[in-house]
């Protein structure tokens, strides 16, 4: 061994949904110089990676080739000896049917220390996704996790059903679907009672989680119905007759629904949290990026006679965020607007300025250039000057009507909205397999470059097999320009009406 050897943290990813990794496994995972991963991690942890760390995926699948457990071992100790920090990502929990122990050990024998970041064990969280209680006052007072896969090379089985089957309140069987007959059957032998219910949980806590329920004596047929495959919680006991009056996230509205975010990056988040507060999956896939103008000239031009405006209207908060770090540029601040009146379309633009102590004129109440056109004709504007800070590429309806009511207008880029070449091959991929619900656009570029980022015909394509959803009548001629409807338009130009646009379109839809 060198004297440089790095360091394994050995970190359990959660059952499948992203929002139940632990704070700890999130650190380990931004800070992995290489990261190891399974099979069952999703891609949106992968995404909390730096963008330089070494990726090695070493999954396992039932029935699918795969990487020797010897072979992730001796992967393990050749990554700490060129890295400080390896993470090695392991669904669930990597002490329970993880083989973390095994890989502790190997690493512990060729001198390679490490840590273990315990994760929320599937064997928990599937049934609780599913509204099933492992543990309940009065019906169960203790709970066996079971592998329903063992080592094949043992030549006999080391799990003691005749004591488990019926010694133990709540059994969770993981890994054991593809032998669901032989096991009901080894339970009834062992004097379970055949009318115990029974619970399927696949893919648990995803947007593909499906749910069945029987009895000992039905659940074989049950699965075979409904064509219930790996990964599954086999969740065996009377707690599982409180699914129905507990199946809580099933009645999220947007319960198992994908839905693709293509807003810029620093603006997806909010949109994603709110979906996910909804029960659905955000997939961002961001179409455009907020660049700097190709000339800042006219800008600081702008910025230099400020004193000489009565107006400035601002049409996106893009437009304010790019502006208030242009006047800091110039050793400036929010104080240079002072006596000039603030308009705005929308109210996250006003916040834009109310976030910073300003306090905006008017706003229209419906957030179009046309709207704004009305509001400010109602007053008499003729000699009035009038700068209008926004993306380099708009719509010209608002300062030609500006002007033609007399007004002086002086247009200036405050920043230009560009195709983001981020890859989404992953996006793609769910597009192809059919798993996309819906797709958001909360601006007309942003349809613009969505369609330039896979070209118009796949981006037809997409877009026709699944629901799209805008914000505003200008986004919805953009997409009807495809030759395309916008099913889900927003009542306000806001994520928050969009948001619920969404909930209220797929609510009471049944998944496919």
């Amino acid at each position: 061994m060198t004297d440089r050897v790095g360091r394994v943290y050995l970190v359990g990813a959660g059952p499948g949904h992203p929002g139940l990794i632990t704070v700890r496994g999130l650190e380990c995972i931004r800070a992995a110089d290489c990261i190891v991963y399974d099979a069952l991690v999703g891609r949106e942890l992968l995404a909390e990676a730096r963008q330089d760390a070494e990726l090695c995926f070493v999954g396992k699948r039932g029935g699918h080739p795969s990487m020797p457990q010897d072979q992730i071992n001796a992967l393990l100790v050749e990554k700490a000896l060129v890295h400080a920090r390896v993470c090695r990502l392991k669904g669930g929990d990597p002490f329970v049917f993880g083989r973390g122990g095994e890989e502790a050990l190997h690493l512990r024998a060729h001198g390679v220390p490490f840590d273990v970041v315990p994760g929320v064990t599937s064997a928990v969280a599937a049934p609780a996704y599913a509204g099933i209680p492992v543990t309940h006052r009065g019906l169960a007072t203790s709970v066996a996790f079971i592998t329903g896969h063992e080592d094949p090379a043992k030549e006999e089985s080391s799990i003691d059903w005749a004591r488990l089957a019926c010694g133990v309140d709540t059994l969770v069987i993981l890994m054991g679907v593809s032998r669901l007959r032989a096991l009901v059957a080894l339970l009834a032998e062992n004097g379970r009672d055949p009318g115990t219910p029974v619970a399927l949980v696949q893919w648990g806590t995803t947007p593909d989680q499906v749910t069945v329920t029987g009895t000992l004596e039905t659940i074989a047929d049950v699965a075979e119905a409904a064509q219930i495959g790996a990964p599954v919680a086999m969740v065996v006991g009377d707690v599982v007759s409180l699914r129905n009056q507990l199946a809580w996230a099933e009645r999220y509205p947007l319960f198992g629904r994908r839905i693709v975010v293509t807003r810029a990056r620093p603006q997806a988040s909010e949109l994603s949290r709110l979906i996910r507060e909804q029960g659905g999956v955000a997939v961002e896939a961001p179409a455009i990026r907020i660049a700097a103008p190709d000339d800042f000239g006219p800008l600081d031009a702008a910025i230099d006679r400020l004193p000489s405006y009565h107006v400035a209207v601002f049409t996106s908060a893009n437009g304010v965020d790019r502006f208030v770090q242009r006047l800091e540029h110039h050793q400036l601040d929010i104080r240079a607007l002072a006596g000039i009146e603030l308009v705005c379309i929308g109210p996250k633009t006003a916040e834009a300025f109310t976030r910073r102590g300003i306090r905006v004129s008017a706003v229209p109440e419906t957030f179009v250039a046309e709207a704004l056109v009305e509001l400010l004709s109602a007053r008499d504007l003729r000699g009035k000057r009038i700068l209008l800070a926004r993306a380099a590429e708009a719509r010209e309806v608002l300062p030609d009507s500006l002007r033609a009511a007399g007004a002086e207008v002086d247009v200036v880029p405050a920043y230009r909205t560009i195709r983001d070449d981020t890859d989404i091959t992953e996006v793609v991929e769910l597009f192809e397999s059919g798993c996309v619900d819906a797709v958001t656009f909360a601006s007309a570029g942003t349809v613009s470059q969505f369609v330039g980022l896979l070209g118009e015909e796949r981006a037809r394509t997409y877009l026709g097999r699944t629901a799209v959803a805008v914000i505003g009548p200008i986004t919805a001629q953009a997409v009807e320009a495809l030759g395309l409807a916008a099913a889900i338009r927003a009542r306000e130009s806001t994520i928050e009406s969009l948001v619920e646009a969404i909930a209220e379109y797929f609510a009471g839809k049944r998944r496919p």
